[in-house]
């Protein structure tokens, strides 16, 4: 079945521990091709997003052992093929491809990713920093192909700080002869994860989670073990929902210093919240407080990722709400979704304003991306009456289990 139902209007009770990081697991499941022999990924989320990665690797040649959360990875014998249209042409990350195959094979061919519709996303910022370290790249009708067989360290600065450019130029500047020094490099949490991976594997990196990263690129890098961290977007979705929900529950496994916006936002919302160790125990008496404002931004700013649960939790907020969104300009499709459980938003270019209703009312609703698919699941736990909530396999590309970890915080899922 592609979809599910909530009976909504209870409020929480329960705990739940967050899973490994989807963002920061795909660009490592990249760096791992350079690795000559065998790479054990802990902690790895059971994603249908990691699903395709680990498709699109045994298509370069890898073999692959799963067992639980924790994957084994042998990438000793590569061959310089193509990845499967069927799942690189499905996710946003396959253009993570490009910098490892190069470092290791010289050459690369994927089809263009894909991903959810949430925006234009080009990937002109990848393929003009590649360039820039001695790439040759061809967009041809069925994808791309790009070949370097020497590559050379440059000095790097992007016109935005993109997540995924930012990766890209480590993972191909890792084995570059020389050093690479990247400017207004992007600062998340998931590209320090990234560095600290390659420095496991014997990388030179310095400056990572800052504007500026140094690498001096090294001949090899070699195996190593490593525990992914807690999922701060899946952390983030699961306190907005107790926002909107209301009752008490404990998240176990909490990045909290990658949260500071988040938890900030909760505060204007007056949630109460009490840290133990890594754990977060979240109340939410009451209705939630809206009328304010929020922008997102890079990193340490509020996530995009975060933008429609959050705009979901506000839609039951006392007071009217504006959310600016300044990442992705098609980050506003579920709004039209929640006014079928009639809630009270308009959207005008890159704004949303939302005025808190009291009650929301079940509906049949349909996901059209990934966070926005939770989202709708934030709003079907606070809605009056069942909700059917369509296309789930958008939200099974980054939540690993999201029918149990809402029965596990007390909500009705049929």
């Amino acid at each position: 079945m592609d979809y599910l139902e909530i009976e909504g209007g209870s409020p929480l009770c329960g705990e739940v521990r967050i899973q490994g990081s989807k963002n920061a697991v795909l660009p490592i499941l990249s760096a791992a091709l350079q690795c000559p022999g065998t790479t054990v990924i802990d902690n790895c989320p059971d994603i249908s997003d990691v699903a395709s990665m680990l498709e699109i690797l045994k298509g370069y040649g890898c073999r692959i052992c799963r067992e639980g959360t924790r994957l084994i990875i042998d990438a000793e014998t590569l061959h310089s093929g193509r990845a499967p249209e069927d799942y690189a042409g499905v996710m946003r990350s396959s253009i993570m491809l490009l910098g490892s195959l190069l470092a290791r094979m010289g050459e690369a061919f994927l089809p263009y990713p894909g991903g959810c519709v949430i925006g234009k996303r080009p990937i002109d910022l990848h393929l003009e920093a590649l360039r820039r370290m001695g790439a040759e790249l061809w967009e041809e009708p069925e994808g791309l192909r790009a070949v370097c067989r020497c590559p050379k360290g440059a000095h790097i600065r992007l016109p935005f700080p993109s997540v995924g450019a930012t990766e890209n130029v480590v993972l191909l500047a890792a084995r570059a002869e020389g050093v690479t020094v990247l400017e207004n490099a992007a600062r998340e949490p998931e590209i320090l994860e990234l560095c600290r991976f390659l420095a496991c594997m014997g990388a030179d990196i310095e400056g990572a989670g800052t504007d500026t990263v140094r690498i001096r690129g090294v001949k090899e890098l070699h195996g190593t073990e490593y525990r992914i961290m807690p999922d701060r977007i899946v952390a983030g979705t699961y306190m907005l929902l107790a926002a909107a929900a209301g009752g008490k529950v404990l998240l176990r496994e909490v990045p909290f210093h990658q949260l500071g916006a988040v938890r900030q936002v909760l505060r204007q919302m007056g949630a109460r919240q009490e840290s133990s160790g890594d754990s977060l125990l979240l109340w939410c008496p009451g209705r939630s407080r809206g009328g304010f404002r929020t922008d997102t931004a890079p990193y340490p700013g509020f996530p995009t990722d975060l933008q429609s649960p959050l705009m979901a939790a506000l839609c039951v907020a006392d007071g009217t709400s504006v959310i600016q969104e300044h990442i992705f300009e098609a980050r506003f499709k579920i709004a039209e979704e929640l006014g079928r459980m009639g809630a009270d938003i308009r959207i005008r270019d890159d704004r949303a304003c939302i005025t808190g209703v009291k009650r929301l009312t079940g509906a049949q609703v349909e996901a059209k991306e990934l966070r926005g698919g939770a989202a709708l699941c934030i709003a079907a736990a606070a809605a009056e009456g069942k909700s059917r909530i369509c296309q789930y396999h958008y939200i099974a590309r980054g939540y690993e289990n999201i029918i149990r970890d809402l029965k596990d915080l007390g909500v009705v899922v049929h």
